[in-house]
């Protein structure tokens, strides 16, 4: 497999009273630039309100050494959040954390990068249980403690990481940047493999050396912090916070909820094509249900959930990952009469001009292709959940009969979905004027589809959702047989 070129690393250290190995570790970090794998350095030091020294230290460091980016907060605010501060000012493509003492060795950064440089590894964390050339032998019940907290944090993820409290964890830099980080103190490591975990990234794990501190040599993690752990690992189980700046989104919210988006998938499955475009795809969970094709397009405007894509299927080539905005003509240019599917789910209520990218929909279909259209329904139950996604319209269903008809498209389907959620819809938005469905309602709600799968059918009143299956007139010019 082709490699990818080295990157740029940035290395973000948090330190706190680390005056005496702070210059002995950022001339180690320093002297692996131009490494195999590393094509330059970011040292973004985050001081967090140091006493003893280390503050100054810090600024002759970075006023000889170019590399260096000193950050400073005013007061102690835990490793975790010099951390979080530290990603903030990163802009390598490539992120790992080290510690300002001597523990972890700045010189196995190749080893971390080895399982990204070969595309398989959005995550790589560097164990100190696997089997390496050489660790310091320590205490028997802090290590009892950190495989203790491995294997529970194992038993909520279903991960089967050896080491999650390790300190030397490798990210690519836009999936990390796009993972929100809530705790404090020592709660960073757990919180991090839950959501790693959420988002089924690919983990890596590499065996590296450890030379441990023991608690007379300055180690400041104690059994108090192992119990914090404990609270973060259950806590980022329940709760389902895993993006910036996207979470407040109704359709994202119910993008996360997999038993809805298998109900979802079950309903549009048997219309699905060989060659696909999926619009708004979003973090995947549609795309991994319909993959493999003959041809796949997973498509989205939003960086955080292209990266996710990119991440999911783009590397091992199961789908062509694009930004593809329906409300911009010139993204479709190269599409005209190519697909034989398009999913286009939860997006026409966003545009001013829907009736132009319906008409745009229909030109990338091939003759005799098929849109998915999926909308929501009852211009009655806009409310601010309408408002705080940025929709423009619900539809009614003679609108969208006329619309889809009058953009050339013949309607083969109209389907009410998902009548058990206008009833939370209508409580959430229209009575209680709530404007986020919230991360526990719908975690609830989705506990509760195989019920609502069974009632939905016999409920008297329309779907919270249309979905429309509607054709391109014609006869195909090369039909192939669907894959699944």
């Amino acid at each position: 497999m082709k490699q990818c070129p080295p990157f740029r690393l940035s290395v973000v250290m948090p330190v706190y009273n680390e005056r005496f190995t702070l210059a002995t570790v950022v001339r180690k970090v320093l002297a692996q630039e131009g490494q195999p794998g590393i094509a330059s350095i970011q040292l973004v030091v985050v001081d967090d309100g140091s006493t003893d020294g280390s503050r100054d230290l810090l600024r002759d460091l970075a006023a000889r050494h170019p590399q260096i980016l000193a950050v400073f907060h005013e007061r102690n605010q835990g490793k975790t959040g010099a951390i979080r501060t530290g990603i903030t000012h990163a802009d390598g493509e490539v992120i790992v954390f080290q510690d300002a003492d001597l523990e972890y060795d700045p010189g196995e950064y190749s080893r971390l990068l080895r399982p990204m440089l070969e595309g398989d590894a959005d995550v790589v964390f560097g164990s100190r249980y696997l089997v390496a050339d050489f660790r310091r032998v320590l205490h028997f019940r802090h290590t009892l403690m950190n495989w203790g907290l491995t294997t529970l944090s194992n038993l909520f993820t279903n991960l089967t990481v050896t080491d999650m409290e390790t300190g030397y964890k490798m990210f690519r830099a836009p999936l990390l940047k796009s993972i929100p980080i809530r705790s404090s103190g020592f709660g960073l490591e757990p919180e991090l493999t839950a959501k790693i975990a959420k988002r089924r990234l690919r983990v890596y794990e590499v065996p590296i050396s450890y030379k441990g501190r023991t608690y007379e040599e300055g180690k400041k993690i104690s059994w108090r912090d192992g119990l914090w752990a404990l609270y973060y690992i259950v806590k980022f189980w329940l709760i389902d916070d895993c993006y910036t700046g996207v979470d407040d989104d109704p359709h994202h919210q119910a993008s996360l909820a997999p038993r809805f988006t298998g109900w979802l998938g079950d309903v549009i499955r048997p219309f699905l094509g060989a060659r696909i475009l999926e619009l708004g795809a979003r973090i995947g969970n549609l795309t991994g249900r319909f993959l493999p094709r003959d041809g796949y397009i997973a498509s989205d405007i939003h960086d955080t959930y292209l990266a996710t894509l990119q991440s999911r299927f783009g590397h091992e080539g199961r789908a062509d990952v694009r930004r593809l905005d329906l409300a911009n003509p010139d993204d479709f240019r190269d599409l005209a009469s190519s697909q034989d599917t398009i999913i286009c789910l939860n997006i026409l209520q966003h545009l001013e001009d829907d009736e132009a990218a319906l008409r745009r929909l229909h030109d990338t279909l091939q003759p005799g292709g098929r849109l998915i259209l999926m909308v929501p329904q009852g211009p009655h139950l806009f409310c601010n959940l309408d408002r705080a996604g940025r929709h423009v319209r619900r539809y009614a269903r003679p609108d969208l009969e006329r619309k889809l008809t009058a953009a050339g498209f013949a309607l083969e389907r109209l389907v009410d979905f998902n009548k058990p959620g206008v009833i939370g819809w209508w409580f959430r938005g229209k009575v209680l004027g709530g404007s986020t469905l919230g991360r526990l309602p719908m975690k609830i709600y989705d506990h509760l589809v195989w019920l609502f799968r069974r009632i939905d059918p016999l409920l008297p009143w329309p779907g919270l959702s249309l979905i429309a299956v509607a054709s391109r007139p014609g006869t195909p010019t090369a039909p192939t047989a669907a894959a699944g």
